[in-house]
């Protein structure tokens, strides 16, 4: 493996189908897809289905699969799996120089029970104590890991999500024409659509469309009660649920969206947000973690994710206030020149994942 700035060789290990529609899987394509680009001799490696709910056979499974790899070369594993391996952590960080990628902790999912969270958050924390070093998406998610997960800064490397160069234009609609909203992220409740469409019910008295698209796969019960609310009178004809959506078509979405909307809970980075912002579309948005360091206050607005009546309040200015929206629209465009792209994210993933293969870079 040559110097920072070279190539070199990597097993890229994750859960389940790395096609899988969502930001983390999308991240983890594209670094890899750049890497390939670079030079770089990548293996992909599937650790089966059940994380991170994994029992203990799944668990063994995959350290199995792990162990079975040449010892030499620097193994990163996507945190959705590696959180719940925490003793295959240890013993393969004694063998090999391990990395982690965390896009958030697992316990900051929203919908999980005290003791499930816990749960979560400690046998994580192990986890990471085996890597080498720790790639995270954004400064937010950095900051936890070291206050909440005991990992080292010198250990951790940030390695913000790229975003495509797209063609942006000042969107202007005939009056009275309805506001054409999008939001975008999987049917779960950290992603807060039910927020939205409640925020949404109490404004028909102004004319608009949101186009939702996430797949509905990953909590059916949350699917299944934002299929119902969207059933409403007041809804049912303002809203469409797409359902999980190929690159080609969301780039259509985006193209047609005034409005970029989410009321997440938390995001580690929020690559939704920066696509949006990409496309020159303002945002409105609730959330910790990364979401007020993505959503610049030229390109949006940012609430916390209790603050429902602020939330409520901005989208509906954005929604009934031309000027203000085409205002933070021009602001997006110019954020978007500032974004970084896939080719400058995958060259400062390489170069973390190069330090972190030096025989000196250690566990602690």
């Amino acid at each position: 493996m040559s110097a920072s700035g070279g190539t070199g060789r990597l097993v890229f290990a994750y859960p389940g189908d790395i096609e899988t529609p969502s930001g983390g899987y999308e991240y983890d394509r594209r670094i890899i897809d750049g890497l390939v680009a670079r030079g770089w001799s990548v293996e992909p490696v599937s650790l089966g289905d059940a994380f991170p709910f994994a029992g203990t056979q799944a668990r063994n499974r995959a350290y199995a699969r792990l162990s079975s790899l040449t010892e030499s070369v620097p193994v990163v594993i996507d945190g959705l799996a590696l959180g719940v391996l925490p003793e295959a952590s240890t013993a393969l960080g004694s063998q090999r120089p391990l990395i982690g990628l965390v896009h958030h902790p697992l316990a900051l999912e929203s919908g999980l029970d005290r003791d499930t969270a816990e749960t979560f958050r400690m046998s994580e924390r192990q986890a990471l104590a085996g890597t080498r070093g720790v790639i995270v998406p954004s400064p937010a998610t950095a900051s936890v890991l070291i206050t909440d997960y005991d990992v080292p800064r010198a250990r951790i490397a940030i390695v913000r999500p790229g975003t495509d160069r797209v063609p942006t234009r000042a969107r202007r609609r005939p009056e009275g024409a309805a506001i054409r909203l999008l939001a975008v992220g999987s049917l779960v409740p950290r992603k807060g659509h039910e927020i939205l469409l409640k925020a949404l019910a109490g404004m028909t008295d102004l004319p608009f469309h949101l186009d939702i698209a996430g797949s509905p796969d990953f909590d059916p019960d949350c699917a299944a009660r934002i299929r119902e609310k969207v059933s409403d009178p007041a809804l049912s004809q303002r809203v469409t649920l797409h359902g999980t959506v190929g690159r080609e078509r969301l780039n259509a979405l985006y193209q047609q969206a005034d409005i970029f909307v989410l009321a997440s809970r938390y995001e580690g980075y929020g690559m939704v947000f920066a696509e949006a912002i990409a496309h020159g579309i303002p945002v409105v948005a609730t959330g910790d973690g990364a979401v007020a360091d993505t959503v610049a206050k030229e390109a949006g607005l940012v609430f916390a994710p209790d603050d429902r009546q602020g939330f409520e309040q901005g989208l509906r200015r954005m929604l009934s206030d031309a000027p203000y929206r085409e205002g933070l629209a021009a602001g997006a465009r110019v954020v978007a020149e500032t974004l970084p792209s896939w080719a400058e994210a995958a060259e400062v993933f390489a170069e973390a994942v190069l330090r972190f293969a030096q025989p000196g870079s250690t566990p602690h």
